[in-house]
């Protein structure tokens, strides 16, 4: 029987690496055409300026080349130049699949030459050249460009003439924050960014509506060889005025502010078609006057709790961008405009805040449904309803039903899981002071579950609950969650003798016991991107980490003993252990429009138990294979190690306490909405310990360093993706490649004897 060894992939994939470098990515250019390979600058007097970086050229260029993955090479680039002129399938599958190569363009060149003279002169290099030139190989160009920095201007003076003596003495307070420093090399760029900071600086201190217009700068190269000497003036006029023009400028403070939350949108939207103003009641509360059309659709002392603008202060630029985002962070408003109005002849100014409210109310459905050649299928369908303002004050309900079913057809073999859990946030955080949070909106969060398990083996019951923090930091990339408690309570009901028996490992019998879990967690979420479908290269990260029964064990010379001397609560013992597990992914967008993406994911998880428990509680073990991970594997089916497939359970239920995983997938447009993508996932779930195999099980499934590569498992396939803007339809076609415990699967098996998957989600996996 043909089998393939890891070295005879090995050959093979060095074969078809060789095979690619030895095709051509220029063979759809015409003869007079080049494919851009590279852009190479040469800084041909770095000597004289060390400190200045080459890859700060890069941006100005205009014409980039194709990406590449490693080095200078990129695959796909290979695959568009297997396609021909002939419009037929196969030439437009391999158009889609790969990147078309980028053809050389002079004018892009002149341009660029032109945007780069314009950045060195803004930063301070004054009379730089630029020569170009272009090296070719067969039809590969690379184009060069050799830089002569221009000469700087150190500044050796600086005269300050400021005309209003309280903006004098409220700048130079603030002298030690100064950017423009005698010995600095002159430029318009450090010039642009003090005037930004005086300007913020004097907006925080009263000056409504001062700005850039009103600084000066005059420089002299001459009195000093080799020099500047800087004068920087703040005048009483702008720039694009006279002398005449000249006016005082003015401290402002705060005379209202009224707050429009609007509560019909289509009333709204009609009114301003019809350019008209509504007839709105005013309501006084606090600081703030609250302008409403019938009815105020949140309680007026949370919309004053969000304001920070009162009335009588003297006016703030911060002040007021920390209300516009409490505002928007809260969650409730689509739209949020802050506008400030000037009283005439007076030194007041009036604030207007319209809040246009976002969807208050809806449901939410995920769904992943897969199966295998072996026809066993599962499906997981989950439905949200959400209220983003139950209680008129900003708190966010969720109420979730979810399910797991497993069967197969004409056949008894079934599992059902349900499951259904409410929450509730609060735009608060009980027993902190709101003002200690400034932008941020933190919420206090409370969540209970149930879940109800019913398999061959065992019934099972959770009741879960949990008490805690969540908060976005003020550029929301990074998300908080912090639990101070956590709590569940598993049973199990109706566990078959046969099953209980047949269990020999000990850590594993141990996780089949009813018991109490209390503890603690955090979670910590950084994400670049803002949008549920970015269309922009992102990163983004998750940690969790939870403990739980360290508490507890300070009590335990007060709770009763079961016979393995372990301590109980309410007749279980309490677990008492430490998990943590941490997923990172990048994506690139590339090519046209950025359709094309490059995505890869890395993730580990651990789990340690100690004290009072001798294993993790079964629900807290990892687990892997399913649509969001090894997609050539159902849930459940893999490890741990290279254990074979445990037939005490009829249904999958393999598990481990640690995880390793990684995915790489490409994803490339076909038409329209429908996008594809090629994929390789491997990973796999280990136990800490020994294990025990029962009977006609073989392998080892404890993790060992030294050799744990040769145990992961491996997949490969196919996906498609229906993209709808906020939602993505997906479905995956998994084969396996490796298989832990039998081995490296020959190609006359991966459409049979359990060979592959087919998974469908909404979403995207990672």
């Amino acid at each position: 029987m043909f089998r393939i060894s890891f070295k005879s992939i090995f050959t093979i994939i060095i074969v078809a690496l060789i095979f690619m470098s030895s095709c051509s990515t220029t063979r759809v250019l015409s003869d007079n055409e080049y494919r851009l390979r590279e852009n190479k600058v040469i800084i041909e007097n770095k000597s004289e300026y060390p400190r200045y970086k080459i890859t700060d050229i890069y941006p100005y260029i205009r014409q980039k080349p194709n990406s590449y993955l490693i080095g200078s090479w990129n695959p796909f680039i290979y695959v568009y130049n297997w396609g021909g002129e002939k419009d037929n399938g196969w030439n437009r599958f391999v158009k889609k699949v790969g990147n078309e190569p980028i053809v050389y363009d002079p004018l892009l060149v002149e341009n660029s030459n032109n945007n780069i003279l314009t950045h060195l002169k803004y930063l301070g290099y004054y009379n730089s050249s630029i020569v170009d030139s272009i090296s070719t190989t067969r039809q590969l160009a690379d184009v060069i460009y050799k830089i002569h920095l221009g000469k700087q201007y150190p500044i050796s003076k600086i005269i300050y003439k400021i005309k209003d003596s309280l903006l004098n003495k409220i700048y130079m307070k603030d002298s030690l924050d100064i950017l423009i420093k005698i010995g600095d090399p002159l430029s318009e760029d450090v010039l642009e960014k003090e005037s930004q900071r005086a300007v913020s600086l004097f907006r925080n201190n009263g000056y409504f509506g001062f700005s850039k217009d009103f600084f000066f700068f005059d420089a002299d190269t001459l009195t000093k060889k080799d020099s500047a000497i800087l004068t920087m003036r703040i005048e009483n006029y702008g720039r694009s005025e006279s002398v005449a023009k000249a006016r005082p400028h003015k401290q402002y403070h705060i005379r209202k502010v009224e707050v429009n939350p609007v509560s019909d949108i289509t009333r709204y939207r009609a009114a301003l078609l019809l350019n008209k103003n509504l007839k709105l009641d005013t309501l006084n509360y606090g600081d703030i006057s609250i302008l409403y059309d019938k009815k105020i659709i949140i309680r007026p002392n949370v919309l004053n709790n969000l304001n920070k603008i009162k009335t009588g202060d003297l006016y703030s630029e911060n002040l007021i961008n920390n209300s516009y985002n409490r505002y928007s962070n809260i969650g409730l408003f689509n739209s949020v405009n802050v506008n400030m109005n000037e009283v005439p002849d007076t030194s007041l100014v009036d604030c207007f805040v319209r809040l246009i409210p976002s969807k208050t109310q809806g449901y939410k459905l995920n769904l992943e449904a897969s199966t295998n050649s072996t026809g066993l299928i599962g499906i997981s369908p989950e439905i949200t309803y959400f209220h983003k303002n139950i209680f008129h004050g900003g708190e966010w309900l969720d109420l979730s039903l979810m399910g797991n079913f497993q069967f197969k057809n004409n056949s008894d073999i079934h599992s059902n899981e349900l499951g259904v859990s409410s929450s509730i946030s609060v735009p608060s955080f009980l027993f902190l002071k709101d003002s200690w949070f400034g932008k941020i909106i933190p919420r206090t969060d409370f969540s209970a579950s149930y879940n109800y398990q019913s398999r061959p083996e065992y019934v099972r019951n959770i009741i879960s609950s949990s008490f805690g923090y969540s908060w976005y930091n003020s550029s929301h990339d990074f998300y908080f969650k912090l639990l101070p408690l956590q709590a569940s309570i598993v049973r199990i009901f109706n566990m078959s003798d046969d099953f209980y028996e047949t269990l020999k490992d000990p850590f594993l019998k141990e996780s089949y016991k009813n018991h109490f879990d209390f503890g603690s967690g955090i979670t910590i979420n950084y994400n670049t991107a803002k949008s549920i479908n970015p269309q922009v290269s992102h990163f983004k990260s998750s940690l969790t980490f939870d403990i739980a029964g360290n508490v507890l064990s300070l009590f335990d010379g007060l709770f009763k003993n079961d016979s393995d001397g372990n301590d109980l609560i309410w007749g279980s013992p309490y677990s008492q252990y430490v998990r943590a597990e941490l997923k990172m992914s990048k994506t690139w967008k590339f090519g046209r429009n950025n359709k094309y993406a490059l995505a890869i994911r890395g993730l580990g998880g651990y789990g340690y138990a100690y004290g009072n428990s001798s294993s993790m509680p079964f629900e807290r073990l990892f687990w892997a294979g399913g649509a969001n991970g090894l997609r050539g594997w159902q849930a459940r089916s893999v490890g741990p190690g290279t254990m074979s497939k445990d037939t005490t359970f009829s249904i999958p239920n393999q598990t481990g306490d640690i995880k390793l995983e990684s995915n790489i997938e490409y994803r490339f447009p076909i038409v329209n909405v429908l996008n594809g993508a090629f994929f390789v996932d491997a990973g796999n779930v280990w136990t800490r310990n020994e294990s025990v195999a029962v009977k006609g099980q073989t392998g080892d499934g404890q993790f060992h360093f030294s050799d744990f590569y040769k145990e992961l498992a491996v997949d490969s396939g196919f996906g498609l993706r229906i993209d709808i803007q906020y939602i993505v339809l997906r479905l995956d076609l998994g084969i396996k490649i490796h298989d832990p415990s039998k081995g490296w699967r020959s190609a006359n098996k991966w459409f049979k004897d359990d060979g592959y998957a087919l998974q469908f989600g909404i979403g995207y996996p990672f």
